[in-house]
């Protein structure tokens, strides 16, 4: 099978484990098998990571999928992207940094568009000056961080994918505010490309 993009690691697993039951189904169950391909070949197509070419400047979307949540904590500012089953799943740092900690935390399973999704489970980036948190959903159960502390990152480099979910938001530094967002609440955004604040960044 020749794919016109990369797939995220892992995602050959997933897949291969419905090629298999094709296999074994073949010759028992064609149309069983025929719907064990269309599900190989639909996991790989959710787990596509494509090129991404960032900007020279600005703070940039860590997922692609619409804005979900725009808000204020503390003084900080937080914004968080769903990613819906259509969007591609690996997600980016939206500016340099160096990792200091990755942390898993446990939580409920809430649909990712919700408030009550603030629950769910999920990794933490915590990168210093700003933190990415990658957000399992109500059938997103695995959370794949690519990055370690001690990583130093560039803008737009991937850090992670969630499979088969779910929302990605980051907490900007207090230096940044509302006024700053090149975006609003609802917009489509892509990953390492859209500019969520412009400003020169490292």
């Amino acid at each position: 099978m020749s794919l016109p993009y990369a797939v995220a690691p892992g995602a050959w697993r997933y897949a291969a484990a419905c090629f298999v039951v094709a296999l074994v189904a073949a010759v028992i169950a064609p149309l069983g098998a025929l719907i064990a391909v269309a599900l190989g070949v639909g996991v790989l197509w959710f787990h596509r990571d494509p090129n991404r070419t960032p900007p020279e400047s600005g703070v940039l979307a860590p997922a692609d999928g619409h804005v979900s949540v725009i808000r204020k904590e503390g003084d900080q500012l937080r914004i968080g992207i769903f990613m819906n089953v259509t969007d591609v799943h690996v997600n980016r740092a939206p500016m340099a940094g160096t990792v200091k900690t990755v942390e898993h935390r446990p939580g409920a399973y809430k649909p990712a568009f919700s408030k009550a999704s603030d629950r769910n489970e999920r990794v933490v980036i915590d990168c210093g000056e700003y933190e990415l948190a990658l957000i399992a959903g109500w059938f997103a159960r695995r959370i794949h961080p690519y990055v370690e502390p001690g990583d130093k990152l560039i803008r737009g480099q991937r850090i992670g994918h969630v499979s088969f979910g779910s929302r990605a938001d980051v907490v900007l530094p207090a230096d940044y505010s509302s006024d700053d967002l090149r975006i609003q609440h609802g917009d489509a955004v892509t990953a390492g490309e859209t500019q969520l604040i412009e400003m020169n960044q490292a």
